[in-house]
């Protein structure tokens, strides 16, 4: 439980001697419930059995949302293509969780980002009517969306959708092509970083008394007769050979939300016989990165493909482009974009720029997988959407499938499962809990100005930070009190200051250099150089908190360089194969490749 004299912004900083605390609460006490994985849905699993007043513990194997949480569009979205697909029930859900997002729980990292859905056109006087349908068909399904927002949004968050002509689609966009362009529709849905989220729902965990420890990999359950009571974990910051390195943690419940790795958690129960009935299979998803100057517009874009969706977003001063909906079977810690991903992402986007973009134009990529629930459809496409919550053996409960948007239904509906096994009859109180930073985020933003003039700080910057920590803004600004020089700009990454990287190594449970670069902040896909510019600086800083030597921070700069390389190399490689065997040649920084018998998944075999 947390001290109820603390504040929650200090209950909630995950610093170096606060993981060491948590350490050895996971070696001495029992805890209600233990998640593993500190993905979305893990670490909303934490802050829900948190908020229930439940002794909680958190496990990651490496850092928080390394794997899928770290790699979506950045949407918050109700799925509009699940309204075509008439399964509103889906759309009920996301659209309510959007609304709960962007108005209550998270205002200051979810906000409304505007797309067009451009309507083609038909040739001469008899493509008239077809023009008019389609335009009357996208406008019931943008208008419907609009409708179930506004009844079932929880606080819609977002403005209503507008029909606009050619002129009025290329007014706002004016890099759309004009030939076969009949107008559009502007709609809006949410933005998220999706990084962020997921470490702030792991402070407000932690905020809330959660023991919550990364770099801690589940190796194996501990079991008594057919119940589990516990997992074997291990530390994997611990000094090479330390006997404290390796131990157990006993918990009445256990909760894995390992997304792609919960077929590995299944395996683990092949020994007592049991078949969990749940089967996930991994969907890669390729993004590409490029400068805000590249295509002309104000909004993003939708469109069709023969198979899936693709979105044009913006993203500060930069455009997301993506998402490739393929099969993955290879490497799932570190997923690699091949040339075909690349190329399929420019010949899509392409045919609706009036100015083509190339290869040249590409500042980032980056790769996620989606876990999705299994079905006998060949297409991962075609995969559900949908989450399942099983317990395949007493005192184990596996969470899989779903999306990002819906991660607070998925942590409810599992913790539910929890409690009722541990006779706990408080309900899920996070519909009204709002994460660290919401609370008093609103006065915070309408009083920037007169921040900014308090700390002597343009108020640009002061809305940058605004917007990526909310009402915790005041913790970096402490920082730069203290230190002015931490209100420099980051080497090579003149978007970010350099309090943040001494903000997330000091309260946001940065280990690593690659935490920083590639998650705190996302320096490692919005610049050309891949964060490589901003390397030594970070690790400079990092290290004035972390206690790094100068060995240790040309270890970590080496290490970031060699990841930046493999992954440049495996983008020019033809197909998958060769992609991820590219990848493979850069080991992770947590030493997943000097450990023997175990996984990618970090359980064991």
């Amino acid at each position: 439980m947390r001290d109820p004299h603390l504040p929650r912004s200090v209950a909630g900083q995950l610093s170096s001697s606060r993981r060491a605390d948590d350490l050895r609460r996971l070696r001495g006490e029992r805890f209600d419930v233990l998640v593993i994985g500190g993905g979305v849905t893990g670490a909303g699993a934490a802050v829900d059995a948190a908020s229930r007043g439940l002794k909680v513990a958190l496990v990651e194997a490496r850092d928080f949302a390394a794997g899928t949480s770290s790699r979506s569009s950045k949407l918050i979205h109700g799925g509009l293509r699940y309204l075509e697909q008439l399964e509103l029930h889906l759309v009920h859900e996301a659209l309510t969780e959007r609304g709960l997002l962007a108005t209550r729980l998270a205002p200051h990292l979810v906000r409304p980002v505007p797309f067009l859905v451009p309507l083609p056109a038909a040739e001469g006087v008899r493509g008239l009517p077809a023009r008019i349908i389609r335009r009357a068909y996208y406008g019931a399904g943008v208008a419907a969306y609009d409708a179930f927002a506004g009844l079932f949004g929880g606080g819609r968050g977002m403005p209503l959708h507008r029909h606009l002509s050619r002129e009025g689609a290329r007014r706002v966009f004016p890099s759309l092509r004009a030939e076969g362009l009949a107008g559009a529709i502007r709609y809006y849905d949410g933005q998220v970083d999706d990084a962020r989220l997921v470490v702030t729902l792991a402070r407000t965990a932690a905020s809330m008394g959660a023991t919550v420890v990364s770099s801690a990999r589940a190796v194996g359950l501990i079991r008594q007769a057919r119940e589990v009571t516990g997992v074997r974990v291990r530390d994997l910051e611990a000094p090479e050979g330390s006997p404290e390195a390796e131990f157990e943690v006993q918990a009445r419940s256990v909760i894995a939300a390992t997304g792609v790795w919960t077929d590995d958690m299944s395996r683990m129960l092949n020994d007592v016989g049991l078949r969990p009935g749940i089967r996930v299979r991994a969907s890669k998803g390729v993004h590409l990165v490029v400068p805000r100057s590249a295509i002309t517009g104000d909004t993003g874009l939708i469109l069709r493909t023969a198979t899936s969706v693709l979105f044009v977003i913006p993203w500060g001063g930069h455009w997301i482009i993506g998402t490739t909906d393929t099969d993955w079977r290879l490497d799932r810690s570190h997923p690699a974009a091949s040339a075909s991903d690349i190329e399929y992402l420019l010949r899509q986007v392409n045919t609706v720029l009036d100015r083509p973009l190339t290869t040249a134009d590409i500042e980032g990529v980056y790769a996620g997988l989606r876990p999705l629930l299994a079905g006998e459809a060949d297409s991962t496409s075609k995969l559900s959407r949908e989450h399942a919550v099983i317990e395949p053996m007493l005192g184990l409960l596996l969470v899989a499938g779903g999306k990002y948007t819906t991660y607070r239904v998925m942590a409810a509906d599992v913790v539910d499962r929890a409690v009722r096994r541990l006779g706990w009859q408080r309900p899920s109180r996070t519909a009204d809990l709002p994460l660290l930073g919401a609370d008093g985020y609103a006065a915070m933003w309408r009083d920037r100005a007169d921040l900014a003039r308090r700390h002597g700080l343009p108020v640009g910057v002061v809305e940058h930070l605004l917007e990526r920590y909310g009402s915790l803004t005041l913790d970096l600004l402490a920082l730069i009190d203290a230190d002015p020089l931490l209100a420099s700009p980051l080497a090579g990454a003149p978007e970010y200051l350099a309090a943040e990287v001494t903000y997330a190594a000091r309260a946001e449970g940065a280990l690593h250099l690659e935490d920083v670069l590639t998650r705190r902040t996302r320096i490692s896909f919005e610049t050309t150089h891949r964060g490589l510019e901003s390397a030594e600086h970070a690790a400079e800083l990092m290290g004035a908190v972390l206690g790094w030597d100068a060995d240790r921070r040309a270890r970590e700069v080496a290490h970031y360089r060699a990841r930046v390389m493999a992954e440049r190399q495996s983008q020019l490689m033809p197909d998958d194969a060769t992609a991820d065997a590219a990848l493979l040649g850069a080991p992770d920084v947590r030493g997943y490749a000097a450990d023997r018998g175990v996984d990618d998944a970090g359980l064991a075999r």
